[in-house]
């Protein structure tokens, strides 16, 4: 178990104000992990960070737009005063705009890349530099099962896009900071309640439609994703780069 030991280590993860991004967290301060939690939401970050701190966790809360250049910029100085080091970067952030694609605007479309193909770029880039510089650490970009397929009948162009260009964009960092000590990996959720997904886990037909075509026969449940999440932050995968684990019940299969 010690591979998967994260004792002292300093984890940074975007979009940690809700979400998956919540779960995330816990999972990396239950490996040991020393936590920067960032998201636009300052309020929620303040609030995850003093629950952690009953745990006896230390978590840092830095509010952070992944999409601007200078908040990002900031978010790494922020990691750096604070501890001095960054070990483990996840790149979580992500929203989306279900909307038929010959109705969505150009705006939407570029809101949404932005955030969850830029942002992931911008934060790759600048933590990978440290990281680098020390000759090791691990990134872990959280993509979708929908950047390696299609579903029609939930219309999200803009982020099946992003999350796809999110999967070739983990093998080419990978490829070229392999000799280098870091690693890039991805994770490929399928269908978990979240903010994001939460009107389809209100409808009863949204749930069937979903349940009928994965082959678990059932949505993914908090805690599912800590494992492969886990595997790829850590020392465990010490000879895996430029991955993508899904995790979706099989829906990605069939």
């Amino acid at each position: 178990m010690s591979l998967f030991d994260l004792k002292d280590r300093v984890a940074v993860v975007t979009g940690a104000s809700s979400g998956l991004g919540v779960q995330i967290a816990n999972a990396l301060a239950e490996a040991g992990a020393h936590l920067v939690l960032a998201a636009r939401r300052g309020d929620r970050l303040v609030e995850l960070a003093e629950k952690l701190a009953t745990r006896g966790v230390r978590a840092h809360p830095v509010p952070c737009d992944v999409s601007s250049e200078a908040q990002v910029d900031e978010l790494v100085d922020a990691t750096l005063a604070h501890y001095g080091q960054v070990d483990v970067l996840v790149n979580n952030a992500g929203i989306t705009e279900v909307v038929p694609a010959e109705t969505q605007t150009r705006e939407s479309f570029q809101q949404v890349v932005d955030v969850n193909l830029l942002g992931v770029f911008l934060c790759t880039q600048r933590f990978g530099r440290r990281m680098l510089g020390a000759g090791r650490g691990s990134i872990v970009n959280v993509a979708s099962m929908l950047g390696l397929v299609g579903v029609g009948q939930v219309p999200q162009a803009a982020y099946a896009a992003s999350k796809g260009a999110v999967i070739n964009m983990t093998r080419e960092f990978a490829a070229q900071w392999a000799r280098r000590g870091v690693r890039v990996n991805c994770l490929a959720p399928g269908w978990f309640e979240t903010e994001m997904t939460g009107e389809m886990f209100g409808d009863e037909r949204s749930l069937h439609w979903m349940r009928t075509r994965t082959p678990m026969g059932r949505a993914g449940q908090p805690g599912e994703l800590s494992g492969a999440l886990l595997l790829l932050a850590s020392d465990a995968s010490s000879f895996i780069t430029g991955q993508t684990i899904v995790v979706d019940g099989g829906w990605t299969i069939v």
